[in-house]
């Protein structure tokens, strides 16, 4: 699922495509992108790493050696210089965001847009690819789609593109439903009932 980004997440994913792109064009993007992906996964899936990484109470020099050690020949120089940057600036805790960001740059790049969608239950490979058939005619690129239930949903379906989220899920047409008679509903029931009697 894609990282919600903050812009602080955002300007570090710029700085490090643009350096990706003096390095070596999109083909390095692409590289340094996977190398990052991972690295994004490893913080995802191991909670005490990712308190490592943003926890105060260690402090960034201890920190810098122990990224040092995990990291050095099994990223490039490149992608471990940025990860040790934003160490010492007291960002780990972006570097999923950063992460999410950065691929949405290379997309965006590649003429691809990421998009996840979320319905009830799972959807089958003919639905997925006759939604990501209409978003790509759509906007014009490539839809690259993940899928993803929410029983809470109780049906229909709810889409991120980027950063815009597009909600036509059962559950809030059922919660705008109920907004509405509450502050409409009286009145129009009123009305309608005095039409019926003035007939």
């Amino acid at each position: 699922m894609q990282q919600q980004v903050n812009d602080v997440a955002r300007v570090y994913a710029e700085s490090l495509f643009q350096l990706c792109e003096k390095d070596g064009g999109v083909t390095r993007a692409q590289e340094i992108g996977g190398e990052l992906a991972s690295f994004a996964e490893v913080i995802r899936s191991d909670k005490k790493f990712a308190e490592f990484l943003r926890t105060p109470t260690v402090d960034r020099a201890s920190r810098e050696e122990t990224l040092k050690r995990i990291l050095s020949g099994r990223v490039s120089d490149l992608l471990l210089r940025f990860i040790l940057i934003v160490n010492r600036k007291d960002r780990g805790a972006d570097l999923m965001g950063i992460d999410s960001a950065f691929d949405a740059m290379l997309q965006e790049r590649l003429g691809k847009v990421e998009v996840d969608v979320w319905t009830a239950g799972p959807m089958s490979q003919d639905a997925l690819r006759a939604i990501q058939a209409r978003i790509s005619a759509a906007i014009g690129k490539d839809a690259i789609l993940r899928s993803y239930t929410e029983p809470a949903m109780i049906g229909g379906i709810k889409m991120r593109i980027g950063d815009r989220l597009i909600d036509g899920s059962v559950a809030t047409k059922l919660r705008a439903l109920r907004t509405s008679l509450v502050e409409t509903g009286g009145a129009d029931v009123r009305g309608r009932f005095q039409q019926f009697m003035n007939q």
